[in-house]
């Protein structure tokens, strides 16, 4: 398993926390999605790699956006 953590700029609310939720859990692999709106971070368990254009396309298609140029972090568990 992965875990991807990054920031996502925009969620004001649970709603907003929702849809990001949403939006990258059906992404290929992807396990769990964990969204924190009051920290505007997104937690992501994939069973392997994901690419991180696809995590930052997911966020973007959602109406918001990933949080600095490197802004996906990967953890090998």
């Amino acid at each position: 398993m992965v875990t991807f953590r990054f920031g996502v700029d925009g969620m004001t609310c649970e709603h907003c926390g929702k849809a990001v939720e949403r939006a990258l859990s059906v992404l290929p692999g992807v396990r769990s999605v964990q969204v924190d709106v009051a920290s505007g971070a997104a937690t992501v368990v994939a069973e392997s790699e994901c690419p991180s254009q696809w995590l930052k396309a997911a966020v973007e298609e959602a109406g918001y956006r990933l949080v600095g140029d490197s802004a996906v972090d990967s953890v090998r568990c």
